[in-house]
């Protein structure tokens, strides 16, 4: 009895050390961006700024935010639906769409999108190693928030519509289709919309902390799934800040594929998770 309670002691005082060590490495990238943000620019280069985001943006980001409250409203107090592969690709369709619509936008306004967006910034391999480190810092953030989720909702109770899709998928080409859009077009789509053009718009109107606060919880709301709430603002939070801190959008589209990633491997093996 002794030997259990000092044992569950110390994985309690373990998990509470992941947590603030986690903690303390996101601080630090608020203060060193909260640094960066007081320090004068160089204005001495005589290099021409880059084009940001102007009201035409605005008023397409306006849209954007409506389009996406509408549908969250619309999602308050429907009965949960079973998925099908012609949802996901309709789903699909519609987010290319939206993706498209905002580089064309941009590019017809002039706007560089690399430059903006930070893609020529950081070298892939160095995006990827980069998520891997700021993945394993916000991990046991985004496990406090789900576990007090599963306190309040009960066990089991964050799981969305495609999580359910996936574990009662019987076909090999309905899996495949679940992770391309979990690994590969989810990744790249939602961070290209709400991390770059959404938050971009509000970081240039009305600051980072206002901006990040409010596109993290668009972030969540728009996955209209209330016991994933909590979890998805850290998860939001989290691809925000790594995206402002390291300047390039592909830290956050390499955090999110691998988030991503390491849910569908526990939903496949899910004795990982008993273990």
């Amino acid at each position: 009895m002794l030997a259990g309670a000092l044992s569950s002691a110390v994985a309690n005082l373990f998990v509470a050390s992941l947590v603030l060590a986690g903690l303390a490495i996101y601080l630090t990238l608020i203060r060193q961006i909260s640094a960066r943000r007081t320090t004068t620019p160089d204005v001495t280069t005589g290099a021409a700024p880059a084009r940001t985001f102007g009201l035409p943006e605005t008023f397409l980001a306006a849209v954007l935010i409506l389009f996406l409250l509408f549908n969250i409203t619309a999602a308050v107090g429907r009965s949960p639906v079973q998925l099908r592969s012609r949802d996901l690709i309709a789903n699909l369709l519609l987010t290319l769409f939206v993706v498209f619509l905002i580089a064309a936008f941009l590019k017809l306004r002039g706007i560089d999108i690399d430059a903006l967006a930070g893609f020529s910034k950081a070298s892939l391999k160095r995006a990827v190693s980069t998520a891997i480190i700021l993945l394993l810092a916000a991990a046991p953030l985004i496990a406090l928030a789900e576990g007090l989720t599963q306190s309040i909702f009960g066990s089991g109770s964050s799981k969305q519509e495609i999580v359910d899709l996936f574990n009662t998928s019987r076909t090999i080409g309905q899996r495949v289709m679940i992770i391309v859009l979990a690994v590969v077009v989810a990744p790249i789509s939602e961070e290209f919309i709400f991390r770059f053009f959404i938050y971009g718009v509000l970081r240039r109107y009305f600051g980072i902390a206002v901006g990040l606060v409010f596109n993290a919880v668009l972030f969540a709301a728009a996955h209209t799934h209330l016991p994933s709430a909590a979890p998805l603002f850290v998860l939001g939070t989290c691809f925000t800040l790594a995206y402002e801190w390291s300047g390039s959008i592909l830290v956050s589209m390499a955090m999110h594929a691998l988030f991503n990633s390491a849910q569908l491997v526990l939903l496949a093996f899910p004795e990982l998770v008993q273990q």
